[in-house]
Order: C-alpha cells, then sequence, then structure tokens
C-alpha cells in the first residue's frame, strides 16, 4: 500500500507537469496573439500610407495599446506606451532582486487576480524580449543593469 506521502508527492509531480504544459500552451498563444497585432499593425499602417520603421518620421510616444518597439540605441522609456512605462519605472529602483509579477501588479495599483496579474506577466515579457528591461527568473522581471 503507498504511504500519504508517497501519494502527495505523486500528485505534485503530476500538477508541477500541467502547470508546465499550460505555461507553455500560454506562451504559444502570446506569439501567436502578438502575430496578428503585428500584423493588424501593419496593415493598418499600409493602408493609411504612414511611413515605414526605418522612417525619420517615426511617432516619439506610443499610444496605449500599441506593440512594444525593439529599443535601439538612444531610445528613451517615453516611445513606450504608458503601462508599459510604468512597468519600467517601477523596476528602476527595484534593485537587483526585481520584482515578481503579483508586486508589479500592485504597484501598478491593480487588483491582484490571476487575470491582471498574466496581463503585467505578458507585457514584461514583451517588455524583456525588445530590449527595455530583463527577466532574471520565472515572472521576476528587473531594469536593465547600466554599464559605466
Amino acid at each position: 500500500m503507498p504511504s500519504v506521502i508517497g501519494l502527495l508527492e505523486a500528485r505534485e509531480k503530476e500538477i508541477r507537469e500541467e502547470v508546465a504544459r499550460l505555461r507553455d500552451a500560454l506562451d504559444e498563444a502570446e506569439r501567436a496573439l502578438q502575430r496578428l497585432v503585428d500584423a493588424r499593425v501593419t496593415v493598418t499602417e499600409v493602408l493609411a500610407g504612414e511611413p515605414a520603421v526605418g522612417s525619420a518620421s517615426l511617432p516619439q510616444r506610443a499610444v496605449s495599446g500599441s506593440t512594444v518597439l525593439h529599443r535601439t540605441g538612444g531610445m528613451t522609456a517615453s516611445a513606450l506606451a504608458a503601462d508599459c512605462q510604468r512597468i519600467v519605472g517601477l523596476l528602476e529602483p527595484a534593485g537587483r532582486e526585481g520584482m515578481r509579477c503579483q508586486q508589479l501588479a500592485a504597484a501598478l495599483g491593480l487588483q491582484v487576480v490571476p487575470a491582471k496579474v498574466e496581463g503585467v506577466r505578458s507585457k514584461a515579457k514583451r517588455l524583456a524580449e525588445r530590449g527595455w528591461i530583463r527577466q532574471v527568473r520565472p515572472g521576476v522581471f528587473t531594469a536593465l543593469v547600466q554599464s559605466g
């Protein structure tokens, strides 16, 4: 007859595997969503006759709901949407330890419920992928290390 501890460990392993599978599915869904957002933005720009990304007349400020630009030399956080600017600003004083997504959600004045925390996590991951912040471990983000 299996022990209670053995049964609990087996159940814990099953749940951890399920969580990993769900994280992978969420990551894939976020990538699919980002591809759709990028496509919509591109089509909107083409239909509006706006200049290409490499043009000198890029907008200096992003609007709410816009995609997160890849950070290039000389870009400041003002190129980001307001919610992304707030995330970057909150991480600067956080130091090397960084902040968990739940802490970021609370600091942003959001309810610390799964839907809000996942929204913050999605934005933070996008900011990290595009060079604005750094992900130090899963779910923990920090400002970029300043050299010099």
